[in-house]
């Protein structure tokens, strides 16, 4: 590879402090022989990104289109049932305020590593342990391992792509899309022609998160890469930039993680209820899946096309807006026209979901350094995901108290009114090190 790609790929090393007047993602000139990288360790890092992103939501789409079995193979209710939508958020929340000091003391490949390991041990085992407490249990070990990736990914990237945060932001998101929407589509064919067993259906996909460990055993074990996060970020400017203050005195950091939270609010609603909407509506199991597919598979192109948009501008409250209103009007559809309408439904909550790339690469331009993203990531994510909690098990209890899906669609798009206004004040252009200092 030509020396100049190769320090374009490279995390930066040691220099003097940051400038204050620079950029959210700028990085400051280094020496070039420290810049150096293996290429394949680049490379490795690349593959490593796309496979972890691949199975950071299997174990929840694949869960949708199979809910009916599940509830009947487990005997849920409806409130239990959406309980265990609410699961996903919870175990982000909890186990994600861990990653920062666990990427201190060990890496964060090193907890990625874990982190599939973790995903690939609870989807093998959790379809064949009796009852719903060793199902959620399991669920829980998988969505430990899940919360932790979904925590360093943006500091990985902001380490090793300084200058590229927009671009890779879009990659592993574009690939995150792409297990999303696989899992949505491929769950309920793959349960028919391995038997027509949920618990294989749901099992298999524990192989693609055993696969994704690979790389990342292979990376804990270069010195590159067994430095801690947050230690390196520091490295990289010569001493912490970040000031001492709680991040909670930053007006930005609450916006962008109340954004982050109902914008998960919103994609956990609709990965774990929409399914079931349109097999309530009479669409058929499978076409329930491929429609939910279909939504998350619009998340391949603009996940990779919002984060390099939103990385040229210089606020990013009007991209905030339209995906906002293409919630509103697939929200409208599903409640008026639920069958009929049914794929142009899915591709605008397609649309809409997309805030969640928006939100990741916001993380990386509101903060200027890698410590300051490690920051911002486990708040922003940590206080999202507990704000999210309540909604999809709120859908539950609405959908088997009302028997109908009226008041939980109006939940939903009402929610979309203030994902709008805390998502313009997140994309204004500033940093927290700005507001903190």
């Amino acid at each position: 590879m030509p020396d100049d790609e190769t320090r374009t790929l490279s995390p930066a090393a040691p220099t003097a402090p940051a400038d204050p007047a620079e950029s959210p993602v700028s990085v400051p000139s280094v020496p070039r022989e420290q810049r150096k990288r293996p290429v394949w360790v680049t490379r490795t890092v690349i593959l490593g990104l796309v496979l972890a992103a691949l199975n950071l939501r299997p174990a929840i789409t694949s869960l949708g289109p199979l809910l009916e079995e599940v509830r009947a193979g487990l005997g849920m209710s409806g409130s239990v049932a959406g309980l265990l939508t609410s699961v996903p958020p919870l175990c982000f929340a909890v186990f994600g305020l861990t990653a920062p000091r666990l990427a201190r003391r060990f890496g964060p490949a090193a907890i990625v590593c874990a982190g599939m390991a973790a995903i690939a041990a609870g989807l093998l085992i959790r379809p064949y342990l009796s009852g719903t407490a060793g199902f959620l249990a399991a669920s829980a070990l998988a969505l430990m391992g899940i919360a932790l990736s979904n925590i360093l990914m943006p500091v990985i990237v902001k380490r090793w792509f300084p200058d590229r945060v927009g671009q890779m932001t879009g990659l592993y998101s574009m690939a995150l899309a792409l297990g999303t929407a696989l899992a949505a589509a491929a769950t309920v064919p793959l349960t028919q022609a391995l038997g027509g067993s949920w618990q294989t259906g749901l099992a298999v996909w524990g192989t693609l998160a055993a696969v994704a460990v690979l790389p990342w055993l292979v990376l804990t074990r270069h010195p590159s890469t067994r430095a801690s996060g947050e230690h390196t970020a520091t490295q990289e400017h010569g001493s912490d930039p970040v000031p001492t203050l709680s991040i909670t005195r930053s007006r930005t950091a609450w916006a962008l993680a109340c954004f982050f939270g109902l914008q998960a609010t919103a994609a956990y609603i609709t990965m774990g209820w929409m399914p079931q909407i349109f097999r309530d509506a009479g669409v058929s199991a499978g076409t329930a899946g491929v429609l939910l597919a279909v939504t998350m598979a619009m998340g391949i192109p603009l996940a990779f096309v919002i984060p390099r948009v939103a990385s040229r501008m210089r606020t990013q409250g009007p991209i905030v807006a339209v995906l906002g209103l293409c919630g509103l009007l697939g929200y409208a559809g599903l409640y008026l026209a639920p069958a009929s309408g049914a794929w142009a439904w899915a591709l605008l909550l397609g649309v809409s979901n997309c805030a969640f790339p928006l939100a990741l690469t916001m993380i990386g331009m509101r903060a200027k350094s890698g410590a300051g993203v490690v920051r911002l990531s486990a708040f922003a994510q940590s206080t999202g995901y507990l704000i999210s909690i309540p909604g999809p098990l709120l859908v539950g209890v609405l959908y088997q108290h009302s028997g109908s899906w009226g008041l939980p669609i109006a939940l939903m798009a009402g929610l979309m009114v203030p994902q709008i206004v805390v998502g313009t004040l997140a994309g204004r252009n500033r940093t927290i090190e700005e507001e903190l200092r």
